[in-house]
């Protein structure tokens, strides 16, 4: 422990045990994920990020080691810790000088955002010397007076290589070719057991997988276009939970962007329709399903459902505000005659 903590303060760290870990010190292969709580602060005490906090949630941060993840001084910290442990490690500002770009992406994350949003156009280090605002005034300070942090860390597990699937920002580009017909399959299993909501989660981590590496392709190009048609299937997938999940336009989004690519799409048609059916649009949803028709015959029992439940559902909306209107002129009928009277 001594020569741990010696180690340590040459590389501008200082570590104090909270609470003591259990077992043995892993040796933390590349591979191994760790999660754990975090909780980031100045030298005087201010907090700038809790994990148990950050969003309104409580999930953990996960590592995997190895993959050079943005702040390598937070590998070197919990490569010191056992599982279970608490500590508190002040680190030198030539380990924090990028905190604000970590923080601003896991603040994204916790959001529901892009994680890279505000990050585009403009590379770490440059972005550190730019007066590039990163979207809270507590970071952008940070960002123009680089200072020492303080992270107090609690491990929560320590998951050796090869005992969990990796995550895809984790994966090499093969690991996610490789990953998206298992997890497909787990969608359509899902599926099958009416769970829409993980099922769709499934779907759209296949998709992310497969939108990751098209992105490094040229759009038009033969690989990115084999890319493209393993999307489809998966975006419709994705399209037909969202409609059950009764998410419409969400739904009229993804099936268009199919249809402007592949206009011979009757899937895509078919989910356009219904989709515009429940948020009313009458003439978009007759559109749509005559186009089904038309490039698939033996589809017109199903569409004639869908046309003759639309239908019901006008009349009984046209129903609905008749008798609301009659209401309302009765109402002004009454309260004219009470005032002549009166």
């Amino acid at each position: 422990m001594e020569e741990l903590a010696i180690s340590l303060k040459a590389e501008g760290i200082q570590k104090k045990v909270i609470s003591p870990g259990k077992g043995e010190l892993s040796t933390f292969p590349d591979g191994t994920k760790v999660k754990f709580h975090y909780r980031t602060s100045l030298c005087n005490g201010a907090v700038v990020d809790d994990s148990r906090t950050m969003g309104g949630c409580s999930k953990p941060m996960e590592l995997i080691m190895g993959k050079k993840f943005k702040l390598p001084v937070w590998e070197r910290i919990v490569s010191t810790m056992r599982e279970g442990e608490i500590a508190e490690f002040i680190c030198d500002t030539k380990h924090t000088a990028l905190y604000p770009l970590v923080s601003q992406s896991l603040r994204n994350i916790s959001a529901g955002k892009d994680p890279m949003e505000g990050q585009r156009h403009c590379c770490g280090i440059a972005q550190i010397h730019s007066h590039h605002s990163l979207g809270h005034v507590d970071l952008d300070q940070l960002q123009a007076s680089p200072q020492p942090l303080a992270f107090t860390m609690e491990v929560l597990q320590v998951l050796p290589p090869g005992s969990f699937r990796l995550d895809t920002w984790a994966m090499t580009d093969e690991e996610k070719l490789n990953a998206v017909p298992q997890i497909h399959e787990e969608g359509n299993a899902l599926f099958k057991e009416g769970d829409t909501a993980a099922a769709a989660e499934k779907y759209y981590n296949a998709i992310a997988c497969l939108k990751n590496l098209q992105m490094k392709e040229r759009p038009g190009d033969e690989s990115w276009i084999k890319l493209d048609l393993m999307i489809t299937p998966l975006l419709l997938n994705y399209c037909q939970c969202k409609l059950m999940q009764g998410q419409y336009y969400e739904v009229l989004d993804h099936c268009s962007s199919i249809i402007s690519k592949y206009e011979d799409n009757v899937k895509a048609y078919f989910k356009r329709g219904k989709a515009h059916a429940a948020v009313w649009n009458e003439r978009e949803a007759r559109a749509d399903f005559a186009k089904v028709q038309e490039l698939d015959q033996s589809l017109g029992p199903s569409v004639g459902r869908e046309l003759r439940a639309m239908e019901d559902r006008i009349r009984e909306k046209e129903k609905e505000e008749k008798g609301r209107y009659k209401n309302l002129f009765s109402h002004s009928a009454s309260a004219s005659a009470t005032a002549t009277t009166g």
